[in-house]
């Protein structure tokens, strides 16, 4: 009798296993659905929208995005947020920016011009640097993540005003005479065609990825973030993930600031701004769950693809900037909303 009702329950249910849903299916795939959607619609609407050259200048606008996303992912695995990305992006590049317009030592009499290696190892080292002290308040010290970066946000920002006076420092490709030319490199160049921009993201994509599939870092953090209380008993570092991930989050928003001043061959103090919400909005968008521990870099990209192809598009068509805020933030309200409807009430309580 036993093993009749075992036979009649497994046949019932092995149809249903091997069935697959396709909510589900579109909740998984729904940031690549939505790129498809974005550049159906737009290629529709305009002619011009689906060239490769088009898509190449795009990409390169996504590849700032799409390198701040990838520490964003990093920290909010990890359970954290991270609001000071765009000030972090902006101080990186006016010192930058400063580096290349030279270094007065008013005791010597001299100004230094410093080469664009070092301009770029001095910057990611100041990225760096910012991301260490968010990540020591919060593992160290037990401050709240998201105070803690909505302080150093307005301290970033407040620096960056400072150093410029609220001024944009110009004309940053440098001079042969004075051995510091190349800074336009990552904004202008290409390589088989492809914007330097576009490959950099690429290679920070791929290493990534690689480190949180293949190395125990990347399993101490998914970890750390799926439940930190169990993974600190099993003997996983949770205070060293967390200021390590706030470290390379700066360092990729230095990078980030780095290849926007490139691209505009000028550093302001307002750059970046919002840039910190676009990030996390790519995140979410590529199916992260804002409690940590589950996320991917192919998803990441996906969803700072989507956002980058959606806000040029609309430019194309010529939408209104203010409608742009407006579309963008529907498509993070949607995305957040797949995220309950995908993971639950705890996929995005804080």
């Amino acid at each position: 009798m036993t093993q009749t009702s075992a036979n009649r329950m497994s046949s019932q249910v092995s149809p249903v296993k091997g069935t697959r849903n396709p909510i589900k299916l579109l909740l998984k795939g729904r940031a690549f659905f939505a790129l498809i959607a974005i550049v159906v619609v737009f290629s529709f609407l305009s002619p011009n929208y689906l060239t490769v050259s088009n898509l190449l200048i795009m990409s390169s606008h996504v590849a700032i995005y799409g390198i701040l996303a990838i520490g964003m992912l990093l920290v909010i695995l990890s359970g954290g947020i991270d609001l000071s990305v765009g000030s972090i992006l902006a101080l990186c590049g006016v010192v930058a920016g400063a580096l290349m317009q030279g270094v007065e030592l008013k005791p010597l009499g001299v100004i230094l011009f410093p080469p664009i290696w070092a301009v770029v190892v001095l910057t990611c080292a100041l990225g760096a640097a910012i991301g260490a002290l968010n990540g020591i308040l919060i593992a160290w010290f037990k401050v709240p993540a998201f105070v803690t970066t909505l302080g150093v946000m307005y301290m970033a920002r407040g620096i960056a005003l400072l150093m410029t006076n609220g001024l944009t420092y110009n004309n940053l490709a440098g001079r042969p005479e004075l051995g510091n030319t190349g800074f336009d490199w990552l904004g202008f160049n290409r390589l088989f065609g492809v914007p330097i921009s576009v490959l950099a993201l690429a290679a920070l994509a791929v290493l990534t990825g690689l480190m949180l599939s293949r190395s125990s870092f990347g399993r101490w953090l998914y970890a750390a973030g799926g439940n930190e209380n169990a993974a600190d008993l099993s003997g996983v570092p949770v205070k060293r993930v967390k200021i390590t991930v706030y470290t390379l989050s700066g360092i990729l928003s230095a990078i980030a600031g780095l290849v926007l001043s490139s691209q505009l061959t000028s550093a302001g103090p307002t750059a970046g701004t919002t840039y910190e919400l676009t990030a996390i909005a790519a995140v979410v968008i590529g199916g992260a769950a804002l409690t940590g521990g589950r996320g991917t870099v192919r998803g990441t990209m996906l969803g700072a693809f989507v956002i980058g192809f959606l806000s040029d598009g609309l430019v194309i068509i010529g939408v209104s900037s203010y409608w742009q805020t407006v579309f963008t933030g529907a498509v993070i309200v949607l995305a957040v909303l797949m995220n309950t409807i995908q993971y639950g009430a705890r996929g995005i309580r804080q």
